[in-house]
């Protein structure tokens, strides 16, 4: 083997490549979904990208391939109401760090999404090189948060509703699916119909639901998930941002 033979197949054996970082982009914007390709490129010139326009498509992107190193979600999602994306997520695939990429930067949000297990919060009005500074603070452990943020000022109102998230955060998907029915003002044969499942089960998850939210009935249930009034939020941060 010549020299310089053998000093390439040294540096080879010295510097092994380095395994490509795997992303999931979750946003029904087209141009945000390319702006944040940039961002992530720009961070992991050789980052592999999945992406997703509806939390159903999030879960089965993350359940066919389970190895995404980060997914960055959009609260605004169809089908979702306030955090339910994000919780969900967070439910069925713990161990998948999920950001916040929002335009909505209310502190409120910030720290309501933070409370459901996000890994951090990035400003979609940041720019390339804040949005790919803030990913790679996430994928070495670090908290990405918007610039300035400082938690609200706590209310009675405010951590009651945030004791509530935490709670309804501790439910199954099948609970949450059941407790969303029970909103609707479902029966248990109309949701063991939906679910397909015996009415039995419909009961016990019903009896779990109150437990883990710490509610005596189904109403009382309702009831205090009423308090948890994602769209206010939702609106009054963008009357904010106008």
């Amino acid at each position: 083997m010549s020299q310089s033979a053998a000093s390439g197949a040294f540096a080879a054996w010295e510097t092994p490549a380095v395994a490509a970082a795997n992303f999931l982009v979750v946003d029904d914007h087209p141009l945000f979904l390319e702006a944040l390709q940039l961002a992530i490129h720009s961070a992991y010139p050789n980052a592999v990208i999945v992406e997703a326009t509806s939390i159903s498509e999030a879960k089965a992107a993350i359940a066919q391939r389970r190895n995404f190193d980060l997914v960055l979600l959009d609260l605004c999602m169809p089908g979702t109401r306030g955090f339910e994306g994000l919780i969900e997520l967070r439910t069925l695939y713990p161990k998948v760090p999920v950001v916040i990429v929002s335009a909505l930067e209310d502190s409120r949000i910030v720290h309501e999404a933070m409370t459901c297990g996000a890994a951090g919060f990035i400003a979609k009005s940041a720019r390339k090189a804040a949005l790919a500074a803030a990913i790679r603070d996430v994928m070495a452990g670090s908290l990405a948060l918007p610039p300035g943020y400082a938690p609200p000022a706590a209310e009675h109102g405010a951590a009651q509703a945030t004791e509530m998230m935490r709670r309804f955060a501790s439910l199954t998907p099948q609970q949450q699916r059941v407790l969303q029915m029970l909103r609707q003002g479902k029966l248990n044969k109309q949701i063991a119909h939906d679910l397909d499942v015996g009415e039995t089960t419909v009961k016990a998850h019903v009896s779990e639901i109150l437990r883990k939210l710490h509610v005596a009935s189904r109403t009382q249930a309702v009831i205090e998930m009423s308090k948890i009034d994602f769209d206010a939020v939702m609106s009054g941060a963008a009357q904010v941002a106008r």
